[in-house]
């Protein structure tokens, strides 16, 4: 299990936001090993993260009512196994993580044989609030895109994923576990031999709510997994495509249900909205 403070050990040095220079309507933060907080009620926009140099940076939040809006990470993270480049909760609120673009991945040395390499989002488990997550792209992460399972079975607080777009990562690309949490005009495409990780997947207790989203998995890995380590959710999928091949899993008595006009012949697309670069992320351009 991970932990914020296990994401803050793996960079080097705590505490300075980096070098940071203006650019446009944005500032730029040089990666050097650092963990940034964002606190209770407090807005974090317009920063586009270079991690062009091979350094890393962490962002962690504190607190309730936080927002982080408008952030581009450039280059690849580099930061090695079992820690998270986001580390999300918020204690009873409500927050918001929107237009955040994260294509550009991790590399090959983040990567381990049993795939736990840097997340890009980690729920810390004590998360009680609910987090809104608009207008994100993720691709090309070792582990999880979105590792959001963890208050499941401890804080409870829920995630619900909008307009997200999530692309060849490892273990799975939205990871979900508590009631109330979801996932809605969103896409998840697998389309290399990279991280071939699941579409979706829903941990105990659930229920997951799927809808209005396109799983293209290329007969890959699962596109909807439900259920892990002998506990059944239930997944409701609504109005969404998923890949035939790649298929549903349903263990330890688990039950995807299928509403609406579902089916399976997914076109993975990119939402209205979402970022495609770190610098119209940034600027808030798209």
């Amino acid at each position: 299990m991970r932990s914020v403070a296990a994401a803050a050990a793996a960079v080097t040095s705590f505490g300075a936001a980096g070098t940071a220079s203006a650019q446009g309507d944005y500032e730029v933060i040089e990666a050097s090993g650092q963990t940034i907080t964002v606190g209770d009620g407090e807005t974090w926009e317009n920063k586009l993260l270079d991690l062009t140099n091979g350094q890393d940076v962490v962002v962690v939040t504190e607190g309730s009512d936080w927002t982080i809006r408008n952030v581009g990470v450039k280059g690849r993270n580099t930061s090695g196994t079992g820690s998270s480049m986001f580390g999300i909760s918020d204690a009873g609120g409500s927050s918001t993580i929107e237009n955040v673009y994260l294509g550009d991945g991790s590399d090959e040395r983040n990567a381990s044989s049993s795939g736990h390499g840097q997340t890009a989002f980690w729920a810390n488990p004590e998360h009680s609030g609910h987090i809104d997550m608009k207008n994100v792209n993720i691709q090309n992460f070792a582990d999880n895109a979105v590792y959001g399972s963890a208050p499941g079975n401890a804080g409870g607080g829920t995630i619900h994923i909008d307009r997200c777009f999530a692309a060849n990562c490892y273990v799975s690309h939205f990871r979900l576990a508590t009631a109330g949490s979801k996932v809605t005009n969103s896409s998840v495409l697998v389309d290399d031999e990279g991280y071939a990780g699941r579409g979706i997947w829903a941990w105990a207790p659930g229920p997951i709510e799927v809808k209005n989203c396109q799983i293209s998995m290329n007969g890959q890995n699962t596109a909807i997994d439900a259920g892990a380590n002998g506990k059944g959710t239930e997944v409701v999928l609504q109005d969404t495509d998923y890949d035939e091949q790649a298929g549903i899993a349903e263990h330890a008595g688990s039950n995807v249900r299928l509403e609406g006009d579902s089916g399976t012949n997914p076109e993975a697309f990119m939402p209205k909205g979402t970022p495609t670069s770190a610098e119209e992320a940034a600027s808030g351009s798209n």
